[in-house]
């Protein structure tokens, strides 16, 4: 059996309990919060650009229909490609998530809001201290543990920390002295999740292709999974993702061979329902498909359960990509086509 500890992405997956636990001790979550209620901010927008954008996704959905302000996904890749579309109208307060915190579109959201918006406040949350969202003198700044600052080319501890961070300050249903104890019960699950996770990892096929489903914040946990399994296996496995309602209206198409598919169901009891009418409905239609309902504690909800679902297709790619003789920490090496930090993009200046 291959010695995956050599990789220092499956070291990351393994460390998310430790770093969890730890670091909801230590997040100022009441003075961020006040910080915010501050600000005066009537919208919020989560920005970043690939797995950070998709951190995005799942808190704006996983956040939808609580009181205070209006939460939107705004990727960077959009704002910086057409700033003046975005950039106007009544201040918004912009949340940046950047592992690297120096990609182009990190740095190009910088010179936009400080050409276009510069009075928009701004809490930038990143793993590197040292970056330009690290270094903004105009944002309010959420340095991650160095943990986080994964090593590999997959966003790992750097995704699941990021997301829970800004669900434990934006999230009105968690008690003010809540967050010690909400990250370290998350901990204490995924520790148990573990070995069950890594022996599924390891006796899972390599499909052909690949499909992740959830609904809410859980069809865009089914989207980082997806991306997490293309970019490990280097586009050797196709993988797609959906929603639960959403799959049938054409992408189920995807499905042929030997396909297989994992569906992320939801706490949600009406949700939670057709989540089970497509699981037996997939296991009916495709039987020469693997169907996996993946058991995951959700006492806090599917946006909380959302990294414990994810961990579990992170496992899943680091042994598939393995398994294809990649190196998993930078499953494109020689290529030249995808980089830890993205590079190649050449910033256009931005005029008033």
């Amino acid at each position: 059996m291959t010695d995956l500890t050599r990789h220092a992405t499956f070291r990351e997956i393994l460390a998310q309990p430790a770093i969890w636990s730890a670091w909801g001790t230590a997040l100022p979550v009441t003075d961020l919060s006040a910080w915010i209620s501050g600000t005066g901010a009537q919208e919020v927008w989560f920005c970043g650009a690939g797995t950070s954008a998709y951190i995005g996704d799942i808190l704006a959905a996983g956040l939808e229909g609580q009181p205070g302000p209006r939460f939107r996904s705004v990727p960077t890749t959009d704002i910086v490609a057409r700033p003046h579309a975005y950039l106007r109208g009544s201040p918004k307060l912009i949340v940046s998530f950047g592992r690297s915190g120096n990609s182009a579109e990190s740095i190009g959201l910088v010179v936009a809001l400080d050409t276009l918006a510069p009075t928009w406040p701004r809490l930038n949350i990143t793993c590197n201290a040292a970056s330009a969202l690290g270094r903004d003198p105009k944002a309010r700044v959420i340095t991650l543990p160095e943990a986080t600052h994964d090593r590999g080319f997959a966003m790992t501890s750097s995704f699941s920390t990021m997301l829970l961070t800004a669900a434990a300050i934006f999230d009105t249903g968690l008690p003010a002295d809540g967050t010690a104890r909400r990250f370290a019960a998350l901990a204490d699950a995924l520790e148990t999740l573990l070995p069950s996770f890594t022996e599924a990892a390891r006796t899972a096929r390599r499909p052909g292709r690949a499909v992740f489903l959830g609904s809410g914040p859980l069809a865009f946990a089914a989207r980082e999974a997806a991306l997490k399994v293309m970019e490990l296996t280097a586009g050797q496995t196709p993988a797609l993702w959906d929603s639960t309602l959403g799959f049938r209206h054409g992408p189920k198409s995807f499905t042929v061979g030997d396909t297989d598919l994992w569906l992320f169901r939801s706490a949600d009891p009406h949700t939670r329902a057709y989540d089970e009418d497509l699981l037996a409905e997939l296991r009916t239609q495709f039987p020469q498909s693997r169907v996996t309902a993946p058991e995951i504690p959700q006492p806090f909800g599917d946006l909380w359960s959302a990294p414990l679902y994810v961990a579990l297709a992170q496992l899943l790619a680091v042994h598939w990509s393995d398994a294809l003789g990649l190196n998993v920490d930078d499953p494109f090496a020689g290529r030249g086509t995808l980089t830890r930090v993205v590079s190649g993009v050449r910033l256009h200046p931005v005029t008033p």
